[in-house]
């Protein structure tokens, strides 16, 4: 597996799968699921709705699968993020199954490549830091089958240089 850092919008990743940072009602929002719902059209929302019937949403570490709709990506994988909570509500650990979750999906369905966001660092407002640590030790410790590429996409100039720290330190 390569691991592969990359300054930009994930939106415009041409990746099997895009993990999107999704809340636990799947009906979109701000921020990059925002961005995923506005440029990949209605379809994802759809499937959102028919996950919400069938199991209420997803839970906070927790992964779901729908269509990329317009966007390059083959699928989307949901994941909801923790909202930071001065670490006192076993954040670092529903953060790390965003990651494991959100890859054994993509390894279920056998995919080659994924793209993850900056999970959580947004209106969440988890530890820049903190939470690329927990991100970059998740995905190196996943015993891996089919995906021979992982990218961490970062939007802001910030995230980008502590993975880049992270990463070639």
């Amino acid at each position: 597996m390569q691991l592969k850092l990359v300054k930009g919008d994930i939106t415009r990743m041409t990746v099997d799968a895009i993990v999107n940072a999704a809340n636990t009602s799947l009906l979109g929002g701000g921020g990059v699921d925002g961005a995923i719902h506005r440029k990949g059209g209605p379809a994802i929302l759809e499937e959102c709705r028919i996950i919400r019937q069938r199991q209420g949403g997803c839970a906070v570490g927790e992964a779901v699968m729908t269509t990329a709709g317009k966007l390059p990506a083959q699928k989307v994988i949901h994941t909801v993020g923790p909202v930071w909570n001065g670490g006192k509500s076993e954040e670092a650990q529903k953060l790390h199954n965003c990651y494991w979750n959100s890859l054994q999906l993509a390894e279920a369905a056998n995919f080659k490549s994924i793209a993850f966001p900056n999970i959580s660092t947004g209106i969440y407002r988890y530890p820049k830091q903190e939470a690329a640590s927990i991100a970059v030790e998740a995905v190196q410790s996943f015993n891996y089958q089919s995906l021979e590429e992982v990218y961490f996409v970062c939007f802001d100039p910030e995230n980008f240089s502590i993975y880049e720290e992270l990463m070639t330190g």
